[in-house]
């Protein structure tokens, strides 16, 4: 792939509460299987208000965030070292592997975030608690 340009409306909505064992239960537009992307993953995350995803880590994969609507609450660092930053549109995370973080939807409206995550290996969420710092 030299290049691919694709419209966020012609990516289908993802219910991942229908497929077994993924959690959590959002719904996303996985953008970056419909460009093509073989080094990177790339996901919109759409976010009821209360709706988030709980601190995780990954062992081998970085992932980058950013809030393109609504109000969060970010949890991020290490165990032991978290700490909780708030988070509306236009803002960046970023989380190292083996680096927890989690983000909530505290807002009233829906909350939409783009996420990019690299290497693009099966790396299920890790308890940040269980790993040595």
């Amino acid at each position: 792939m030299d290049y691919n340009v694709i419209d966020l409306d012609d990516v289908p909505l993802t219910d991942l509460s229908e497929i077994e064992n993924v959690p959590p239960d959002l719904d996303i537009r996985p953008v970056g299987e419909h460009l093509g992307l073989s080094e990177m993953r790339a996901t919109v995350w759409y976010f009821a208000p209360g709706e988030e995803i709980q601190y995780h880590a990954h062992s081998e994969q970085e992932e980058f965030y950013f809030v393109l609507e609504g109000e969060f609450s970010l949890k991020l660092g290490r165990s032991g070292e978290t700490e909780y930053v708030d988070a509306g549109p236009g803002t960046f995370w970023v989380a190292e592997p083996e680096v927890g973080h989690g983000h909530r939807n505290v807002g009233e409206e829906r909350g939409v975030v783009l996420s990019l995550g690299a290497p693009p290996v099966d790396d299920p969420g890790l308890d940040p608690h269980s790993l040595d710092g």
